[in-house]
């Protein structure tokens, strides 16, 4: 059990029996609890900082403190406050022992047929778990490698020990299993089980998360096949997020609220998490002055077409900067005293992933046209006044990126678009460790000289510290 908990949690634990669960002993009741079986804490403030999408705004300027200042200088985290990487690690495996939990009553009692879709959604919710928790916690996967290095523990069965061992096996051996489980449960996933589809692991959602799998495994016909079964024909016309027209057009309370519905088309996955990082408004080392240029027009941070994002930027002062996504639910626990939990809704997966996700498949087989024309309805519905001349072009990529090779300048274009596209919500981090991007951060010195330091593909820093907790279930610990 100290695998997922802190060791707060361990402590209130042993006043417990091991193994008392309340009896799954019904359809309903197993939809109950896989319905619980994700992630229940956000990796927004750890990867933001570690990546590039964030920078030191210089002395003086914004609010210190260990969650968000840490990450930026590469260094681990001690403890398991909110936005930690131990946060998210606990919330990764609470969320596997509710699918566990859930897979062995299905496996005990007769349910039949209008269980499956629950075993299909508690399998890939299983992979998907374990598939971040490899993704942050071990070394990256190397596409052709041998990928013996050390995984993460894959639990399958509900633990009944106070102190259980486990093995991380290698990010080879993780992988195997986060196949199997994701194959399998696939294969039972239901659009039509549920009242909200949209906080459940549905086809769909299903399907963009393999697109995501694959492309860390390089296998890049399987990602244009599960990102062509997200939607009905493998076209994406029409819902991804509508940012130059539909979202541009609201009041910023609706279009941070708009980016989180689950009415919209682009969201296929939410989750409900504990987070307070939509209030983390004005961190010294975070998204700043240089950083908000990706957003304007022209220039050396702007994109391919020379026009502006239509993205709404807003600020708490200069140069404190936020994209304004997530607007934050507080669950009230005592009206009196009005205290609570604060929560937002986060979106696991989007189309606009998806998309993206087939686009550089596309170009890593050489379809170049393919890949393009994918890019191109993302910047037809982000790019300010947007207009067929703006498309970017093999031409165009060339000259932007100063390359020969359309390959090379291709994926740069997609990981441009993603970084912007997703800047404030950690995808940034996942294309920089499936890169095997180095990660150069600016830093200021008590005298205002600024240096730049970088992290290379090869540093252990770029994998975030495993609980020290663990190591009583026999977890190592990654090297430092």
């Amino acid at each position: 059990m100290c695998l997922l908990l802190s060791t707060q949690g361990c402590n209130k634990y042993l006043d417990k029996e091991p193994d008392n669960r309340t009896e799954i002993n019904s359809v309903e009741k197993v939809a109950q609890l896989v319905a619980t079986a994700y992630p229940q804490y956000d990796y927004y403030t750890f990867t933001e900082a570690a990546s590039d999408n964030a920078e030191d705004k210089g002395n003086g300027v914004g609010t210190i403190d260990d969650v968000s200042t840490l990450p930026y200088f590469w260094k681990d985290v001690i403890g398991d406050d909110t936005g930690t990487s131990t946060n998210y690690w606990n919330g990764c495996y609470s969320g596997i022992a509710a699918a566990n939990q859930a897979l062995e009553a299905i496996e005990k009692n007769n349910f039949g047929a209008a269980a499956l879709p629950y075993k299909g959604e508690a399998l890939v919710a299983r992979a998907y778990a374990h598939f971040m928790l490899v993704t942050f916690f071990a070394k990256e996967y190397v596409i052709g490698g041998a990928n013996d290095s050390p995984g993460i523990p894959y639990v399958t069965a509900p633990e009944t020990k106070v102190i259980q061992q486990y093995d991380r096996g290698t990010v080879q051996s993780t992988y195997e299993k986060i196949e199997k489980d994701l194959t399998e449960g696939l294969a039972l996933l239901s659009a039509t089980a549920y009242k909200v589809p949209k906080y459940h692991f549905t086809p769909a959602a299903g399907h963009a998360f393999a697109s995501r799998f694959y492309l860390f495994k390089g296998e890049w016909q399987k990602v244009i096949d599960h990102a062509n079964a997200v939607t009905v024909g493998g076209d994406y016309t029409g819902i991804v997020r509508p940012i130059n027209t539909t979202l541009s057009a609201l009041s910023t309370a609706d279009y941070r609220a708009a980016f989180t519905r689950s009415d919209q088309k682009y969201n296929l996955l939410l989750a409900n998490q504990y987070s307070v990082y939509q209030r983390l408004t004005s961190p010294r080392y975070g998204y700043g002055a240089n950083l908000v240029k990706m957003f304007a027009a022209g220039g050396v941070y702007g994109n391919i077409t020379g026009k502006a994002y239509a993205n709404k930027i807003l600020s708490y002062g200069v140069p404190n900067y936020t994209t304004y996504k997530y607007y934050e639910y507080f669950f009230l626990t005592d009206q009196v005293a009005q205290i609570g939990y604060p929560y937002l809704m986060a979106p696991l997966l989007t189309t606009d992933e998806a998309l993206l996700n087939r686009a550089e498949a596309y170009a890593k087989l050489s379809q170049y046209e393919n890949a393009l024309k994918d890019a191109n309805l993302i910047l037809a519905n982000t790019v300010r006044s947007y207009t067929a001349s703006d498309a970017a072009t093999q031409t165009k990529v060339a000259t932007f990126y100063n390359t020969a090779d359309p390959k090379e300048g291709i994926i740069k274009l997609i990981l441009d678009i993603k970084k912007a596209q997703f800047l404030q919500e950690g995808m940034r981090w996942m294309d920089i460790v499936r890169n095997h991007l180095p990660v150069k951060h600016n830093l200021f010195d008590a005298s205002g000289v600024e240096t730049i330091v970088t992290l290379e593909a090869n540093d252990n820093r770029r994998v975030f510290q495993i609980p020290e907790q663990a190591k009583l279930s026999g977890v190592p610990l990654n090297p430092r």
